[in-house]
């Protein structure tokens, strides 16, 4: 018996994760809860198990005193030298019991115990794992959708991946294999619940991190990133090695390492800019791909007025505004664009307004 306990311990460890000794506590857990059951739940019942041969040993706790007047938790000292020939009165002994005993009930209450004790066990496991990962990206497959929810098979359990937190353009189904971002890892009655997303600013930078040797080695900083899910995002990268481009190793060689995360953003437009802490050439580099003419900016005030080609207006600003939008966010700055059109129709206005021609009766 004690053979065959060993092997399912052993088994039951490599199969789920869980330690030996966490597995030998839980099975000792429950084996004594039901021992206790079987005694009426005598609270001076014990039980342990050798961690090497998996011998389990029951046993009842007295103390020993001189006249006994509750045989349960009392013997004689008489009684207990039978036992251990050098007891004292005032003393405990440990007296063993058969574990053949047992009811079928116990045994039941025992393994309803240990796989319950498993199964917490498991799961603080896969918490903790997962807890340490909150920030990275995970692999995995699309198993099925529920209220919402597409559950995504990461190997030793489920991510839960919200339909607001895919892309827009996106058709998921049951097979697909996608990455995404671990945004919380959390514990619900059901167990470990590991949210992900595909939506967020943080996947792309994350995506980047992967991608680019010198981001994960630190020789490249992501500053920050914003982004409009599957229309739009624009990464601003710094380099502390002035011999490296931090905008061309983002690219990569004929674009490469772009493009392979545009691909898992389904196409999604990236624009990878270098910051900098003018905020003129900042505010001039958020409106890529446009390019700035001229620009003025009000420190004060966090403002900045860009004067851009005619031809070059609609892309400054971008479908719905949103290359603006972007541009603002990333900078933190207020944004005002102008043509060059209508930047010289109102420098000819002011100049109107300033100039005013002597009046007649002058």
């Amino acid at each position: 018996m004690s053979k065959e306990l060993c092997y399912v311990v052993d088994q039951i460890s490599r199969e789920k994760g869980i330690t030996r000794d966490v597995l030998l506590e839980t099975l000792r857990s429950a084996l004594l809860s039901a021992a206790r059951k079987k005694f009426g739940g005598r609270t001076n019942i014990d039980l342990t198990i050798d961690p090497r041969t998996c011998d389990i040993s029951a046993f009842e706790i007295k103390k020993i005193v001189s006249v006994v007047s509750d045989k349960d938790e009392e013997i004689s000292l008489d009684s207990a030298r039978k036992i251990s020939p050098e007891a004292a009165e005032g003393d405990t002994v440990n007296i063993p019991l058969d574990l053949r005993d047992f009811s079928r009930i116990a045994a039941q209450t025992a393994k309803q115990v240990i796989f319950q004790r498993v199964r917490e066990a498991e799961r603080d496991v896969i918490y903790n794992e997962f807890k340490g990962k909150v920030g990275q990206v995970i692999g995995g497959t699309i198993m099925r959708k529920e209220k919402g929810i597409y559950f995504l098979n990461i190997g030793k359990t489920e991510a839960l991946l919200p339909v607001k937190d895919i892309l827009p353009n996106e058709n998921l189904k049951r097979g697909d294999t996608i990455r995404a971002y671990i945004e919380d890892v959390r514990i619900t009655p059901k167990g470990p619940a590991i949210m992900v997303t595909r939506s967020s600013p943080q996947f792309v930078a994350a995506l980047f991190g992967m991608e680019v040797p010198e981001i994960n080695d630190g020789l490249v900083i992501i500053k920050d990133t914003v982004r409009e899910p599957g229309e739009r995002t624009k990464l601003a990268v710094f380099s502390k090695n002035p011999s490296i481009d931090p905008v061309g190793a983002c690219v990569g060689m004929k674009g490469t390492r772009v493009q392979s995360i545009v691909r898992e953003l389904r196409g999604e437009r990236i624009d990878i800019i270098a910051w900098t802490d003018d905020p003129r050439q900042l505010v001039a580099r958020a409106l890529s791909p446009a390019t700035v003419d001229k620009i003025g900016i009000n420190e004060e005030s966090k403002t900045a007025m860009v004067v851009v080609n005619d031809q070059q207006l609609s892309l400054a600003i971008g479908k719905r505004g949103q290359n603006v939008r972007l541009a603002m966010k990333l900078t933190g700055w207020d944004i005002d664009i102008l043509s060059e059109s209508e930047y010289s129709k109102m420098r000819i206005e002011e100049a109107d307004k300033t100039f005013s021609p002597p009046s007649a009766d002058a």
